[in-house]
């Protein structure tokens, strides 16, 4: 009997361990008959099942052309490939084909996932879309692939919890853009122009159905700039709604006062791996944080106008191997977090996304009574 295994609760040693011909599945949704996926594979000893996809295609509550969506998955496959695993698919429900080809399963879903898989639905317009996106990559030894998405997404549903009246969040999508990926295993790729060519048709698609306050919350650096694109191009294309993002979490002041509270670490304590990340995984997952597997790396190089910490600094912005800087993937000391400070530290992140609500609904507001003014061009527009 075939065992599946989640892909994500590995750490990138253990997934560069894996034998290269185990067959990878990347699920769109939920509710596969994974004994008939078994069964068109050849009934193998294993197979590991990727974090699933959660929307974009018809179906899934939220659909998107599937040229975006395709580009999207063939980016992470490739991905995979490139790190030599030869039997990778995509698992697809019938009828969805995107180009897909061989890399491809379809088959009937036996039932649909529980909770519903897609907000919002109509009565959610007027409140802030939460848009969640985290990333399947490594986090060093002691952390799982998972970490960016399983932070990112607590931290919305935080938010959606506290202030239910002004928030609403979509699923968490759990793959974003990696481009220090070669050196190590397991770390997926969605490619900066598929990214961001997802996102904007996604804000299409939700302006287009009355959704006018978004804001795109990402659990990844390698996202953010992306985002930044996405949130330009949206402003050009919809110039009635309010779309934001912002650097990761904590990074206001709010948020940097309550990581020097209590961090521990000197800069270049907090970068990837660190303490944050693992204090907020020992929090959110401790039977992931393998803590006998820290590795300590610190010795980023840094110069005045470019170093490596939660909030990065200096006024270079640049991209070099990753290689150069970490033999272990990690940036910061983990070895220094505590679950305790990973509780305060995700209110503390919560608390920041409250606040960038609240400013998301003043804005549009503001914005709207200006319009319906007349103010500037929108006076001379019939």
């Amino acid at each position: 009997m075939t065992e599946f295994f989640a892909y994500e609760d590995l750490t990138w040693p253990e997934i560069e361990a894996l034998r290269r011909d185990l067959p990878l599945l990347l699920p769109l949704g939920g509710g596969y008959p994974l004994d008939r996926a078994a069964q068109t594979l050849g009934n193998p000893p294993q197979v590991g099942l990727l974090p699933a996809f959660p929307y974009g295609w018809e179906g899934s509550g939220l659909a998107l052309p599937e040229l975006l969506v395709g580009a999207y998955l063939r980016n992470l496959l490739d991905s995979l490939r490139a790190d030599g695993f030869s039997r990778v698919f995509a698992l697809t429900p019938q009828g969805f084909d995107a180009d897909l080809g061989a890399q491809r399963i379809a088959l009937p879903r036996e039932a649909q996932p529980s909770p519903p898989a897609i907000l919002p639905d109509e009565a959610q317009r007027g409140k802030v879309i939460l848009i969640p996106i985290g990333h399947t990559e490594q986090h060093a030894y002691h952390l799982p692939l998972s970490t960016d998405t399983l932070i990112i997404e607590a931290i919305a549903s935080g938010v959606a919890a506290a202030v239910p009246d002004q928030a609403a969040t979509l699923p968490v999508m759990p793959y974003g853009v990696s481009t220090h990926r070669q050196a190590f295993a397991g770390t997926l790729d969605a490619g900066g122009r598929a990214f961001e060519d997802f996102w904007v048709g996604l804000i299409d698609h939700l302006a287009g159905r009355g959704f006018d306050r978004l804001y795109l919350l990402s659990g990844h650096g390698g996202n953010c700039s992306h985002l930044v694109n996405a949130v330009k191009s949206a402003g050009d294309r919809h110039r009635r709604i309010f779309c934001a993002t912002a650097w990761l979490y904590l990074s206001g002041p709010q948020g940097v006062a309550a990581l020097e509270a209590r961090r521990r670490s000197a800069i270049g304590g907090m970068g990837h791996a660190c303490e944050l990340e693992t204090s907020l995984i020992l929090h959110l997952r401790p039977e992931l944080a393998h803590m006998e597997r820290v590795v300590d790396e610190t010795d980023f190089i840094a110069t005045p106008a470019y170093y490596m910490d939660w909030v990065e600094g200096g006024a270079l912005v640049a991209n070099p191997p990753w290689d150069d800087d970490t033999a272990t993937g990690a940036y910061g000391a983990g070895s220094l977090a505590t679950a305790e400070n990973g509780k305060f530290w995700l209110e503390a992140a919560i608390a920041e996304k409250v606040e960038h609500v609240g400013e998301i609904h003043k804005q549009h507001r503001r914005r709207e009574e200006r319009r319906n003014n007349g103010y500037g061009l929108w006076g001379k527009r019939s």
